[in-house]
């Protein structure tokens, strides 16, 4: 038996490129027969609606928001619900798993951090970095190719949001230098119903059960 994941959406509350709720969001994910999904909003560096506010506090609970709704409904419908967030850099993305509300608290003033510096904090702290879209051909991208590989634990090879995100050239990175690959839908609810993701061989109870089975490249990619 496999177990279908999400590992890159977003929820209207807190990405402002979203077009639909967390909620709405479980129930496309429920209906189309994942086990869960990672909410991965717009880290206040990015595209956030969460960056305006006038305290870290304030913005930090604002970035888990969405994923806290996501949580409350998922345990209603049956679909786990784990935190994750997008962390923008210089145009360039990195998918965040591990990292929890506390966490970001403690930590005022990430948002200002350069690649080399969130990498190795993330990982000291038992999260796990993946970039997202290594070869996104869009204006606000300042270099659109992936970082060096000892800055990141994993690489998301397929992106099915159709914005020139080169999957191809990312499966080949990744592959070059023996980097753990994952896929998902970028989910922002303009795209069709959610198809893509990862399967992972064992039921996941926590980020770091899918941490695990990423960095062990047990994960399937769907596409």
């Amino acid at each position: 038996m496999e177990y279908l994941y999400e590992t890159h959406m977003h929820t209207s509350e807190v990405s402002r490129c979203a077009l639909i709720s967390a909620a709405q969001q479980v129930t496309r994910y429920k209906q189309k027969g994942y086990t869960g999904i990672i909410v991965t909003d717009h880290f206040i560096n990015g595209y956030s609606a969460c960056s305006h506010l006038n305290s870290w506090e304030k913005k930090m609970k604002c970035v888990v928001s969405g994923y806290e709704i996501a949580k409350r409904a998922g345990e209603k419908q049956g679909l786990d619900v784990f935190l994750g967030s997008e962390f923008t850099i210089r145009g360039a993305d990195f998918l965040t798993y591990g990292l929890d509300l506390e966490f970001l608290l403690a930590h005022p003033n990430i948002d200002k951090l350069g690649i080399e510096q969130y990498s190795k904090l993330v990982r000291k702290n038992g999260g796990y970095l993946a970039q997202a879209h290594p070869y996104r051909d869009e204006f606000y991208i300042e270099h659109n190719y992936p970082v060096a590989p000892h800055l990141i634990d994993g690489v998301e090879v397929h992106n099915a949001n159709d914005r020139k995100s080169s999957n191809e050239k990312a499966f080949e990175f990744a592959q070059k230098h023996n980097l753990p690959m994952q896929a998902g839908n970028d989910s922002h609810g303009r795209e069709r119903s959610p198809h893509s993701g990862i399967a992972l061989p064992q039921k996941a109870k926590t980020i770091h059960d899918i941490i695990r089975q990423i960095k062990s490249k047990e994960a399937k990619i769907i596409k």
